[in-house]
């Protein structure tokens, strides 16, 4: 059964199974940082993990793998982080 989470305020539908990531391409935006070094749009690129350039917050932990961790009913994610790169997993 499908259900909601919130990206930047914005509710948007997820299949279960689906990753963060994915909830944000099927919900229109390609990307969702941006580059330290000519502030340059990331999103999606490996999609295993690897590259850290889909990092977002999510339910207020910092630099999470969009691409890697499962959309949870009642997620908060936040696309405004600015630029950087971490690990984190919640």
């Amino acid at each position: 059964m499908s259900f909601e989470i919130t990206v930047d305020g914005r509710p948007l539908p997820v299949e279960p199974g689906q990753t963060i990531a994915a909830v944000l391409l099927t919900g229109g935006m390609p990307a969702w940082r941006r580059t330290r070094v000519g502030d340059a749009p990331r999103g999606l690129f490996c999609g295993i993990g690897v590259c850290f350039d889909c990092l977002v917050m999510v339910n207020g932990r910092r630099s999470v793998r969009a691409c890697v961790i499962e959309a949870r009913p009642g997620d908060v994610v936040s696309t405004d982080m600015g630029t950087g790169s971490g690990a984190g997993d919640r």
